[in-house]
């Protein structure tokens, strides 16, 4: 809704061109009465750790090529205008820290990262039946602990010599206050 000199009007109709606000006057006495402020740029720090895994966690992702899928994965998320800030993961999982647009919708972004993928593992890897499994984690990161999180991911095997993906994941859901029935993880 568009609140205007004391008054409150209804949303702007497509079309309309009352939509810059810098135009309209200061309303606030004491803070230049009748000048016009403009509208302070966007500063957003939008990061994501997400995680999706393979059709019923089969060990898909080989080694040998391995390194050459988040390379790929990082030049997809560069064609969509995201920051990849770092990529990792093991035989039946990725990891992915991106940085994302104010534009940009989650789940958008991870159908087009999973499709491309999967486009590239059947016709350069050769693999016709892979799949990722449908759905997918995304956890905010904040600023402080970014390069925690860039490093987590970089050290997958490290830390899958201990543990498995299914204890990881639910690790990071309970980390991030996530819901989840632990039946619906399989």
């Amino acid at each position: 809704m568009d609140l205007q000199a004391g008054s409150l009007r209804g949303p702007i109709a497509p079309g309309n061109t009352r939509r810059n606000c810098s135009s309209k006057k200061n309303l606030h006495p004491g803070r230049g009465a009748g000048k016009t402020i403009p509208m302070s740029s966007t500063h957003l720090s939008l990061h994501y750790h997400v995680v999706f895994g393979t059709k019923n966690r089969e060990p898909w992702i080989a080694p040998a090529w391995r390194d050459r899928l988040n390379a790929y994965l990082g030049g997809i998320a560069v064609e969509l205008e995201i920051v990849p800030e770092a990529i990792g993961g093991m035989g039946d999982h990725v990891h992915l820290l991106l940085r994302l647009r104010a534009t940009h919708r989650l789940s958008d972004v991870v159908r087009d990262l999973k499709r491309a993928a999967s486009e590239w593992i059947h016709t350069t890897i050769g693999q016709a039946a892979f799949a990722w499994q449908d759905g997918y984690g995304a956890f905010t990161v904040s600023a402080s602990v970014r390069e925690e999180v860039a490093a987590y991911i970089r050290d997958q095997e490290e830390h899958h010599r201990r543990r498995t993906f299914r204890d990881e994941y639910i690790t990071l859901l309970r980390k991030s206050a996530v819901e989840f029935e632990e039946r619906y993880l399989d």
